[in-house]
């Protein structure tokens, strides 16, 4: 995971960044260390025969060895960016204590003005190494400055400038200690906030990078402030790359309703809750449900801005079409069950009579004609009412295992065999060579539906088409959201090459008595549908200008009841 650094905040003032960040801290502790080295060599060497040969000769170590040392200290940091190890810390503070020692030694040691620069070591020795490291550092840069002043420059040791010195030392030593214990567990307790807002951040965009809903912010502009990949892929619109830039216009094109619910948000602070709208695509054109929130960033409104959610409802309408046709279907059933052994038993005695009447020697001719028209259309009436209680009477009588694919190559040949069927039109049944597709059920049952769907279909294929049967274990496709089987189920599918199912009569196709066939009855995709319901399954459609794929999904046992949410 990656972590912003502390150096990067930009609420914090540079001078606390660098005193936060030890590379950042390193950095001037280089540019200090090169600078004093420098202007000490400098000064002797302007003044080299002012001055004594071996304190010139000191400053010129000094400033060699200066070199060397920052120049590999700053690869091995900057360059190399190796890891700044406690040793590596401590090294850097030794040697600039030789340093400070050095030049105190070649300008006049206890009298000299740079006594002062050990503090500055100590501090930042105290920031950069371990707790409790800037002590044995300050008890170091002591015992370095007494040793050169006693042992060089021999002055008495009750002299007040020594101990002064010395005390001055140890006190802020203290101080600094205390000072960056304290800046360290502040370093440490916004590293953490950091950390732990950056993780926050880093889940919150992995969730809204896999949720299956589009989300949208643009500000009261309408300019984009964020999208998540998957707005991208519901719109079809390229919406990363145009981060900062006007985009309800390309919204709007492609899915107006949900342009508008922004721009209310964003403009009139309207929220809009469980709204719907179209999204039209190059691909496609299916429903979405939106919502809208808007938040002020100040008193102004300048600074409001709108996030929309939205995602595809596609499932949910078809299983809000599945329940809804099972309910109507159900009770058009009850009905057509009462109306028809209401109606049959009276034509039955109708027909009876007009037979007899018609078999009376004084009856003529034209009565004759009239009764066998009577009789011809109360048969056909009949033949609609069986078919109206066939249909009210779709029900599981018996339960035993069976092979789907057997059923589906057994419908397959029956409707290879029908008159209605085009000569030209292939009827080919696909099911995986030696698989048995098998389930509970009723076959004949089964059978029914499957033939009445693939007769449907020959007689919608055009000529020189294919007519597709297959079944498999499992399904085709990943069920639709809010579908669940509580076991394994196997699937069946029947595809044409027609010219699809016109849009005005794709809701009403599984309703009784609808037929767009001259002489149908309006009951097959009906039975079909029943019949798939009796035996805990679904059904669904797929029509466009390329063709019409039906699509039946069945448990294997009719104890595992389907789940719908």
């Amino acid at each position: 995971m990656r972590i912003t650094p502390r150096s990067s905040d930009p609420a914090l003032k540079p001078a606390l960044q660098a005193i936060l960040d030890p590379r950042r801290l390193l950095r001037w502790v280089f540019i200090g260390r090169l600078c004093l080295a420098s202007a000490i060599f400098i000064t002797a060497v302007a003044r080299w025969t002012a001055v004594d040969s071996t304190q010139t000769l000191i400053a010129s170590l000094a400033f060699a060895l200066s070199t060397v040392v920052t120049v590999v200290s700053a690869g091995y940091a900057e360059i190399y960016r190796k890891r700044l190890g406690a040793t590596f810390l401590y090294l850097q503070a030794i040697f600039d204590l030789l340093l400070v020692t050095a030049v105190i030694h070649v300008t006049n040691g206890s009298n000299s003005p740079f006594s002062p620069l050990y503090i500055l070591v100590i501090a930042t020795a105290s920031l950069l190494v371990p707790a409790g490291g800037g002590l044995l550092i300050a008890a170091l840069g002591i015992v370095l400055y007494f040793s050169d002043v006693v042992l060089f420059f021999r002055p008495s040791l009750v002299e007040p400038g020594v101990w002064i010195q010395l005390s001055i030392i140890a006190l802020v030593a203290l101080g600094i200690r205390y000072l960056s214990v304290g800046l360290r567990r502040s370093g440490e307790g916004k590293d953490l906030l950091v950390t732990a807002l950056e993780q926050s951040r880093l889940q919150a965009e992995d969730i809204l990078r896999n949720i299956r809903s589009g989300v949208v912010t643009v500000n009261v502009e309408g300019r984009l402030l964020y999208a998540n990949p998957m707005a991208e892929h519901l719109l079809g619109i390229d919406l990363v790359d145009r981060i900062g830039e006007p985009i309800l216009a390309a919204i709007g094109a492609a899915a107006p309703e949900l342009a508008d619910a922004v721009q209310r948000a964003a403009q009139s602070k309207m929220r809009t809750t469980r709204g719907e709208g179209i999204v039209s695509t190059v691909a496609k054109r299916f429903p979405v449900g939106v919502t809208t929130t808007y938040t002020e960033h100040d008193d102004t409104g300048t600074g409001r801005t709108a996030t929309a959610i939205f995602q595809d409802i596609s499932d949910q309408k078809r299983m809000d079409l599945l329940r809804l046709r099972a309910e109507r279907l159900e009770g058009i059933a009850e009905l057509s069950a009462s109306l028809a052994h209401e109606i049959k038993n009276p034509l039955a005695s109708i027909r009876s009579a007009v037979e007899q009447i018609s078999r009376m020697p004084a009856v003529s001719s034209d009565q004759q004609t009239l009764s066998a028209l009577v009789m011809r259309e109360s048969d056909r009436l009949s033949r609609l009412l069986s078919e109206f209680l066939d249909f009210a009477r779709v029900r599981v009588t018996r339960t035993e295992s069976l092979d789907l694919g057997a059923v589906a190559r057994g419908a397959a040949g029956l409707a290879a065999a029908h008159p209605d069927r085009d000569a030209a039109v292939r009827v080919t049944c696909v099911v995986p060579e030696g698989e048995i597709v098998a389930l509970e059920g009723d076959e004949d049952l089964l059978h029914r539906a499957v033939f009445n769907l693939v007769l449907n279909a020959v007689q919608a294929a055009p000529a020189q088409s294919e007519v597709r049967i297959e079944a498999t274990r499992g399904t085709f496709e990943p069920l639709p959201i809010g579908v669940s089987f509580h076991g394994e189920s196997v699937s069946l599918r029947v595809s044409d090459c027609g010219s699809g199912i016109p849009t005005e009569i794709r809701d009403r196709m599984f309703d009784p008595f609808f037929t767009t066939k001259a002489n149908g009855s309006g009951l097959g995709l009906a039975v079909v549908h029943r019949a798939i319901e009796a035996h805990r399954g679904l059904v669904f459609v797929d029509s466009g200008a390329r063709g019409t794929r039906f699509t039946v999904i069945l448990p294997c046992s009719q104890t595992q009841a389907r789940s719908l949410t």
